[in-house]
């Protein structure tokens, strides 16, 4: 089993920059890909970035140029910093780790994950 605890939400201006940490417990998360996902109000949830653990990204097109995802496997925790923020990114955000042995795979659907996070609250404001 994996917990998974996403923190660094808040209220943000639309330009500014937040950086999103998701710290897991349980076991390693060092071969796993590992995923960002949100959900805004009376919206699906949708993708966001994808990191494997081999160090490969994959970001939406919505978010590309602006979002980046990294992880520190030592501290078993993933981030995903996001600059340049618009009101559309205002959102609840999770993430999502998915144990794999393709390690260089990116994963884009909430299904393909075997475990999720709680979810933080980014809200930017115009």
């Amino acid at each position: 089993q994996v917990q998974l605890v996403e923190s660094g939400g808040g209220l943000v201006q639309a330009g500014g920059s937040l950086r999103l940490s998701c710290a897991a417990s349980g076991r390693t998360i060092s071969t796993c890909t590992m995923g960002w996902f949100r959900q805004a109000p009376g919206k699906e949830r949708e993708f966001v970035g994808s990191i494997s653990w081999s160090g490969r990204t994959y970001c939406a097109d919505s978010v590309k140029g602006r979002f980046t995802v990294s992880r520190d496997n030592a501290k078993n925790t993933v981030y995903l910093q996001m600059n340049s923020l618009k009101p559309e990114d205002t959102a609840v955000y999770y993430c999502a780790a998915h144990q794999t042995s393709a390690w260089s795979r990116v994963f884009t659907l909430w299904a393909q994950y075997d475990y999720g996070g709680q979810g933080t609250q980014v809200t930017v404001s115009s």
